[in-house]
């Protein structure tokens, strides 16, 4: 009997369904003159801070960087001024002027909420998530109605996957600000991920009706509509949040994916490469382009994709998985058990490393672990045809042909099941050939 036993690369991956709120800083700090500063004096000291804010508001960030400083050198005390100096220092990538700030305007003002709200979004986007948890509790004890530090406080939540803690946030954001849109696209990804469609849905929708030029809320709900099955709506929201933002590198990199599904590798390969046009440090687009050169049968590109995902996020599991398959097909087996060993340290819930890592066990006439692993993959994903077509291949190889048979019929059944005709096809072949159809 011709044995059936494939190398399967895992398919296309989106984004989280979260998309990042990156909120705007502090532009809410600007106050009459005449109430920040009563001594006459300090009037030049005024008019500095009010220009810097107008030129914030406008963008002009050079412009308003050299205003608030003027204002600091006329007032050191200026805890308003150094706080909309650090959101420029921020926003030209001067983390640690920004930092420097923030810090300044506490020491000025020890009670001063936005400083605390800032610098705990600062402290999140450089990855201390204990410092900026303690600066948004420190934000919201000073003003318990600031829905935007319950916002991102429930976005820090979520990061430590403590989501009832993150949905508590994201409520009394939407409680405090019943039209903020953010809070509601934040709400609907934390309910997708619970399994609530219908909630998640809702909430994406209610997001669009209070910002319909919301481009994270489309992307958010073409990912629901894509989960779904219904790939005209998830297309149709990818379109619309592109059409927003231009610049939308992980709309590109999941409408890339739906190409793929699609059958349109063309269409696919020039999303992806747009998104790293537009982020050459976007891992998840170089792991989706590389498996469309896999498919195109272009290891050389393929491997190199991998290889930058994988120098960018050296824990993800799908990619070093791939990478795997690669060198499995190019005949380098110590290569690719290597990188099977490292997806399953990273996840050992990947039910597809368990397979190939079995396929190339039993290549290496090592049945015993090949059968672990093919169970190991069953136990975690039941459904899972390929991997019941691989152990009923390895039962016939080592004379159970009963077993054989019951698990080449299991697989050939979820190939039908899932719409894969041309597996099923192959299969029912195979079983053709036991004399059990």
């Amino acid at each position: 009997m011709k044995s059936f036993a494939l190398l399967t690369t895992v398919s296309l991956i989106s984004l989280s369904t979260l998309a990042t709120v990156r909120p705007v800083m502090a532009l809410e700090s600007r106050q009459p003159a005449e109430t920040r500063i009563a001594q006459g004096n300090n009037q030049d000291a005024i008019g500095h801070y009010n220009r810097g804010v107008d030129y914030m508001q406008q963008e002009k960030y050079d412009l308003a960087l050299a205003e608030f400083t003027k204002a600091i050198e006329i007032n050191p005390r200026d805890a308003m001024a150094y706080l909309n100096r650090g959101v420029i220092y921020y926003e030209q990538g001067k983390p640690d002027l920004a930092l420097s700030d923030f810090n300044q305007a506490l020491n000025i003002n020890p009670r001063y909420a936005d400083a605390y709200y800032n610098r705990g979004f600062l402290y999140g986007v450089q990855g201390k998530p204990d410092l900026a948890l303690f600066d948004y509790n420190q934000a919201i004890e000073i003003n318990p109605r600031d829905a935007m530090a319950y916002l991102n406080r429930g976005l820090l939540y979520l990061q430590q996957e403590k989501p009832d803690l993150a949905l508590s946030d994201f409520n009394q954001a939407i409680n405090i600000n019943p039209q903020f849109a953010e809070a509601y696209s934040n709400r609907g990804g934390l309910y997708a991920d619970q399994g609530k469609p219908d909630l998640a849905l809702s909430d994406y929708n209610q997001a669009l009706n209070i910002n319909p030029r919301f481009a994270g809320a489309y992307y958010n709900r073409g990912l629901l509509y894509k989960e779904q099955g219904k790939p005209d709506l998830a297309l149709s929201d990818y379109n619309q949040a592109l059409n927003i933002n231009p610049q939308f590198a992980e709309a590109y990199s999941n409408r890339g994916g739906l190409y793929a599904d699609q059958g349109k590798p063309d269409l696919a390969l020039s999303d992806f490469n747009q998104a790293l046009n537009i982020n050459p440090r976007f891992a998840e687009a170089y792991y989706n382009r590389g498996v469309i050169y896999y498919e195109q049968g272009k290891p050389d590109f393929a491997l190199s994709d991998y290889n930058q995902a994988l120098n960018i996020n050296p824990r993800d599991a799908e990619a070093y998985l791939n990478r795997g398959v690669l060198y499995a097909d190019q005949g380098k087996p110590d290569l690719a058990l290597s990188d099977f060993n490292q997806a399953l340290n990273i996840n050992p819930r990947l039910a597809m490393a368990y397979n190939n890592r079995g396929l190339l066990y039993a290549g290496q006439g090592k049945p015993d672990l090949a059968l672990s692993d093919f169970n190991q993959a069953l136990n975690i994903n039941p459904r899972l045809a390929l991997a019941y077509n691989n152990r009923g291949v390895l039962y016939y190889y080592r004379l159970e042909r009963e077993k054989a048979i019951r698990d080449l019929r299991q697989a050939a059944e979820l190939f039908r099941q899932q719409g894969d005709a041309a597996l099923y096809e192959k299969v029912m072949e195979l079983l053709r050939e036991l004399g059990a159809v």
